[in-house]
């Protein structure tokens, strides 16, 4: 049992340590030196695509404003670019506002705005908004040389920076590109919440993407707050789906197009702060997460491939880190009772855990110092337990995917 239960506990810290560190370190490597080759769209090409963006939206009076604005001053083609938002059963000030903007700032004809009633979730709209489009592209085009058709799907909390639309749009030139994604950036970051420590990890995800991207053309999806695909690529997103970016992702994958990321399509999104939205937040991408992962399981089964290892390693493994967590700790408190070593590692990892929480909870009430280091140890041990939430939710049946607003400032 003992000799388990040390495999048990060595086993689940050498998956961690593989997933966070030696694959990023093998991306790394493989990435170093170099660049995108491939042929990309000058800014006056008369051939750029025609873009269709599409949103969802639910009581997102607080930044729909602000996104429809930054639509509005995209540097691209006016008469290429045409914004669909489908509202999902908003009941604040958000229908009001949308109307309102299509009415100053854009032609009729490159407008869009669908009201739904009744709440669906994310993907039932997003796929109405879709046909829309697609059918309104096929219209304007028949018996013309069409261009390409480039679905952007974004989030209402994503800000878009003037340029970000033609540096997505550039990389479709080279017709093995099936998927770009931008580069979403924090604001409003604060030393008290987890707002730094949420930006720490998503950096070092963007850099991993990036690297996957350059090795491989082969990014583990987007991060799904604004991101461009080809349209004939897209695929009605399936009923109750919780991340429909990771399944868009690798269905191009799949089909063998290019998925990556370009660091200079540039975004913004304010940062969360407090722990219990984002747990909250993470708790339902680690069930859309298991739903994905039972999708495209035969991915990481035998024969190996390049998409399946980059699945297991950057995603698989990641998904599973709450179990990890759970059973290095279990096992390490049953080795207590028989080996010294196993006694003092399972109080450091207890007393690390309960001193990093405790100081969470406590700093900003007792008026703490800061401790980068506690606060990124609490932030990652919370975040493997909303995977470990994520899995029970998804075990035991997703009948729902409406969502409620991240609370960000």
């Amino acid at each position: 049992m003992q000799q388990m239960m040390q495999i048990v506990f060595w086993g689940s810290a050498a998956a961690l340590l593989y997933t966070y560190f030696l694959y990023p370190l093998l991306m790394w490597v493989l990435a170093r030196k170099k660049q995108y080759t491939h042929d990309q769209y000058a800014q006056d090409d008369p051939a750029l695509p025609v873009i269709s963006v599409l949103m969802a939206a639910y009581n997102e009076e607080r930044v729909i404003g602000e996104k429809l604005y930054s639509l509005t001053q995209q540097d691209y083609p006016a008469e290429k670019l045409r914004i669909y938002v489908g509202s999902d059963g908003s009941t604040d000030r958000t229908n009001d506002l949308v109307a309102h903007a299509f009415d100053r700032h854009f032609p009729l004809l490159h407008a869009h705005f669908s009201v739904f009633r009744k709440r669906r979730g994310k993907p039932p709209v997003i796929n109405d908004l879709a046909a829309r489009a697609q059918a309104d592209f096929e219209r304007l085009y028949t018996g013309q040389s069409s261009p390409e058709h480039l679905f952007v799907l974004t989030d209402a909390s994503v800000i878009l920076e003037p340029q970000t639309l033609y540096r997505l749009a550039r990389h479709f030139k080279d017709e093995r590109i099936g998927l770009v994604d931008t580069h979403i950036l924090p604001k409003g970051l604060r030393t008290k919440g987890i707002s730094r420590s949420e930006y720490q990890y998503l950096s070092a995800e963007a850099r991993l993407k990036h690297w996957e991207s350059l090795a491989w053309r082969q990014m583990m999806g987007p991060f799904g707050g604004c991101y461009a695909l080809r349209a004939r690529l897209f695929e009605p997103i399936p009923p109750r789906s919780l991340v429909d970016d990771f399944w868009l992702a690798f269905r191009a994958l799949e089909r063998g197009y290019w998925a990556i990321n370009d660091l200079d399509a540039i975004c913004y999104e304010a940062a969360t702060h407090r722990m219990t939205d984002e747990y909250q937040r993470k708790k339902r991408i680690a069930a859309g997460n298991f739903q994905n992962l039972f999708r495209f399981w035969r991915w990481i089964a035998p024969p190996a491939t390049r998409l399946g290892f980059s699945f297991f390693s950057h995603k698989v493994l990641r998904w599973f880190g709450g179990f990890f967590l759970a059973f290095m700790f279990l096992s390490a408190a049953y080795l207590a009772f028989f080996d010294a070593f196993y006694r003092v590692l399972f109080g450091i990892m207890a007393g690390g855990a309960v001193l990093s929480f405790a100081w969470y909870l406590l700093h900003e009430r007792l008026s703490l110092p800061s401790s980068r280091l506690l606060q990124n140890i609490a932030y990652f041990l919370a975040m493997n337990a909303a995977l470990l939430a994520g899995f029970f939710r998804w075990l035991r049946g997703i009948r729902d995917n409406t969502w409620q607003r991240t609370n960000r400032e």
